[in-house]
């Protein structure tokens, strides 16, 4: 099942002036602040800064669609003709994020939280 694009991450090269932007634009501080990753929650939204985005393939902004089964729909969409650009990896507590390049690419993403 999908529940939607919740959060969107954005490749940045400097992340103190990306943090700065961010900050300026969603008028708060943000819930994350490390080297390799900042995460702001606004409006119903999870927006990251990614330093390492480019080098991952990143060519801006991911839109990541919360799923339930990650292995699942990143095995359908490679079956639909998408190639993936990250598998599925843990990127704390459990958090499951990978992304792949559709037909026309467009880069889509597909993050599973823990179940509670």
């Amino acid at each position: 099942m999908t529940a939607g694009v919740q959060t969107i991450i954005y490749p940045v090269k400097d992340i103190a002036r990306a943090k700065a932007l961010f900050s300026a634009l969603l008028e708060v501080e943000p819930y994350a602040d490390e080297p390799y990753y900042v995460g702001f929650k606004a409006a119903g939204q999870d927006i990251g800064l990614d330093p390492n985005g480019h080098a991952k393939g990143m060519t801006g902004p991911v839109p990541y669609w919360h799923v339930d089964d990650i292995r699942g729909r990143l095995a359908a969409l490679v079956e639909a003709g998408a190639e993936v650009l990250q598998d599925a990896q843990d990127v704390g507590n459990g958090r499951l994020i990978a992304f792949v390049k559709d037909t026309d690419g467009n880069l889509v993403g597909l993050l599973q939280d823990p179940v509670a």
